[in-house]
């Protein structure tokens, strides 16, 4: 298993990417703590991984709050010894569907804000950990806006570069004592229902079905379709494993070839 005896704490762990990710994670042995706002649903996302034989463990964590992030990862090293990898698959709230010019300072801006908060807070939080250590990887996603012009993607672009620039610069400073930073990036899962709205919102405004729209999508890529969140999930695997110990400061693309490096 690629991630035995590994411990990952996942921040956004309820919704499609998170849980993805954190099933994936338990199945190749790592111990995954789930990190969220919506108790329940990762209860029972817990519960779903215990069942399969995974092990996983739920917490209420405010992942904009500095305190309780580091009070979350003091605890969670207390009782494991470490922290290997930090994924933060927190949903930007992108304002999306709209031109820039018609958008209100504050529908572009907060989004960006709230998005840098969150990735600097748990990442810090992680880093100082993974220091004393000398070892970790470090997590996060972003999608093809990041790095392409899509109309009316509104702030959702400016907040997936940031968020890719955010791991470089970490990378060049965490490297030197062993932790590797690298970013996902994804097209867009179509199996995820967050993906499958704005699909659908943008859709409406392109005077076109929702499935005409992935359809033009998927035209764009190499390989004429868009990732599934399993596709994803198995590349965040893959860049928190050993087998990745050589990649840092980059960013995995897993667009299907909508981004080509």
């Amino acid at each position: 298993m690629l991630l035995e005896h590994k411990t990952a704490v996942i921040y956004g762990a309820g919704g499609a990417i998170g849980s993805a990710v954190a099933r994936a994670f338990a199945r190749e042995g790592a111990r995954v703590f789930l990190a969220g706002r919506t108790r329940p649903t990762l209860d029972a996302l817990a519960r779903e991984i215990a069942q399969a034989g995974g092990v996983a463990q739920a917490a209420s964590v405010d992942a904009l709050d500095t305190r309780a992030v580091e009070e979350h990862l003091n605890a969670l090293v207390a009782q494991t010894g470490r922290i290997d990898i930090s994924f933060n698959a927190i949903a930007s709230k992108a304002d999306q569907g709209d031109p820039l010019v018609e958008m209100s300072v504050d529908a572009f801006t907060l989004g960006i804000i709230d998005a840098m908060q969150t990735q600097f807070v748990t990442s810090m939080a992680a880093a100082r950990h993974m220091l004393q250590a000398g070892s970790g990887v470090i997590l996060a996603i972003t999608a093809t806006p990041a790095r392409m012009f899509l109309p009316n993607c509104g702030n959702f672009g400016v907040i997936g570069a940031a968020i890719e620039r955010l791991c470089l610069q970490l990378a060049g400073e965490l490297g030197p004592r062993g932790i590797r930073v690298v970013c996902l990036r994804s097209a867009g899962s179509p199996d995820a229902p967050v993906v499958d709205s704005v699909m659908h919102h943008l859709a409406q405004q392109a005077g076109v079905s929702r499935d005409a729209f992935e359809a033009q999508l998927a035209e764009r890529t190499l390989l004429k379709r868009m990732p599934k969140l399993a596709e994803v999930a198995d590349m965040a695997v893959l860049m928190a494993s050993d087998r990745a110990s050589a990649m840092t400061g980059a960013v995995a693309n897993v667009t299907c070839g909508e981004t080509a490096d």
